[in-house]
């Protein structure tokens, strides 16, 4: 692995564990057990390192944002969609932990995360579109937009409520919570089929 990308994983990882905050060049440096200068070389200070990762997980993340128009899915499609969001939502939960903050200090990575959040808000109305044109969803236009702001902000910041709680993030029940949202949109036998699969998540 070269240089560069062996201090982007070790940087992701320390922000992880630590929070970005908690965490400087100096010690992902020694971490890898490379010179300040060699880092230094490679990322003047922590912002491009920062950005680096995010625009990473926004490339990661931007196929699952434009499922193709004619695809048509199984009901369980849909759920799989959300658990691969939130994984990779948990991969870069730094980004997450303390959002409000990195975005005030960094206008570049704010806009990225007002873009990707748009981004993410017209995947899930496309989606439930679908859903609705399929039968299996029953609510009107106006509480499906007010789903979709619930579930994005169970997105960006389930995980860290879960920290804040004492508690070890985990994907399963980020999806669980989406699904439970969900549910008392769906049809009852779309209902009953969306709920059993949440416990599954739940005892995951």
């Amino acid at each position: 692995m070269k240089t560069r990308d062996r201090i982007l994983e070790c940087a992701l990882i320390l922000f992880n564990e630590q929070g970005e905050p908690n965490v400087s060049t100096l010690e992902i440096a020694n971490e890898l057990g490379i010179s300040p200068g060699n880092l230094y070389y490679h990322f003047h200070g922590k912002e491009p390192v920062i950005l680096e990762l995010f625009e990473r997980f926004h490339a990661e993340l931007a196929p699952l944002l434009n499922p193709p128009d004619n695809a048509r899915l199984a009901a369980e499609d849909y759920w799989l969609f959300l658990h691969l969001i939130v994984e990779r939502l948990a991969y870069y939960r730094f980004l997450f932990q303390d959002l409000s903050n990195l975005s005030g200090r960094l206008p570049k990575l704010a806009r990225g995360i007002r873009n990707l959040l748009n981004a993410i808000k017209r995947t899930l109305a496309s989606l439930l579109a679908r859903l609705k044109a399929e039968g299996q969803l029953v609510s009107d236009t106006q509480a499906l937009g007010q789903l979709v702001e619930q579930i994005s902000m169970t997105l960006l910041f389930s995980l860290d409520y879960q920290r804040i709680l004492g508690r070890e993030g985990q994907s399963e029940v980020v999806v669980y919570q989406i699904m439970m949202l969900v549910a008392p949109h769906l049809i009852p036998t779309s209902r009953d089929a969306a709920q059993q699969l949440a416990m599954h998540y739940l005892e995951a």
